[in-house]
C-alpha cells in the first residue's frame, strides 16, 4: 500500500545549537537512492526542487574528491553549492562539506546515512555548522520548502531506476 504524503515529508529537527537533522523515508532501496544522489545526470533531475534547471552537477566521488551543483532558478538567479567528500561507504554513508558559494564562511559538514528495511530507505542528513548563527541562517534561509520538493523528486528518480 502506498504511503501517505505525510509519511513522505522530511522531518527537520535541531538536535543542538549547531546541528540540523533531516530524516525522510523513501519507497526505494538504498542503493538506488544513493545512485540518484551521486550520479550527475540523475542529480540534474531532482536537485532543481521544481524551481529551475540544474546547469552543473559535478561529482568526483572519492575521498578528497569534490562536488559542485548549480541551479539557475526560474527567477533568473544562480544558486551554487560545492564541497569535498570526506568519507564514502557506497550505498550507506557519505560525509561531505557543503559551501553555499555566496556565503563561504558559513559552510557545514554533512553526514548522509541510508538505512534500508523491507525495500524502503530512511535517509538521514546531519548537518553540522561551526556555530549557532550559521545554523540559524541556514534554517532561516527558507531551505526547508526547497528541500521538501527536492526530496520528493529524489524519491521519484530513485524509484524509477532499475538495478541494471
Amino acid at each position: 500500500m502506498p504511503a501517505s504524503a505525510a509519511e513522505h515529508r522530511a522531518v527537520v529537527t535541531l538536535p543542538s545549537d549547531t546541528q540540523i537533522l533531516i530524516e525522510r523515508p523513501f519507497d526505494a532501496p538504498k542503493h538506488l537512492v544513493y545512485k540518484a544522489w551521486t550520479t550527475p545526470e540523475l542529480i540534474k533531475r531532482w536537485w532543481n526542487a521544481k524551481r529551475g534547471t540544474v546547469t552543473v552537477a559535478e561529482v568526483d566521488l572519492r575521498i578528497g574528491g569534490t562536488w559542485r551543483w548549480v541551479l539557475m532558478t526560474d527567477r533568473g538567479f544562480e544558486v551554487a553549492f560545492h564541497g569535498e567528500y570526506r568519507e564514502i561507504v557506497p550505498d550507506e554513508r557519505l560525509v561531505f562539506t557543503e559551501i553555499f558559494e555566496p556565503m563561504p564562511q558559513a559552510g557545514s559538514l554533512n553526514t548522509l546515512t541510508l538505512v534500508e528495511k523491507d525495500g524502503r530507505t530512511m535517509l538521514t542528513i546531519l548537518t553540522e555548522h561551526a556555530n549557532k548563527s550559521n545554523r540559524d541562517a541556514h534554517i532561516n534561509s527558507g531551505m526547508e520548502a526547497g528541500m521538501q520538493d527536492a526530496m520528493d523528486l529524489l524519491e521519484q528518480v530513485a524509484s524509477s531506476l532499475t538495478d541494471n
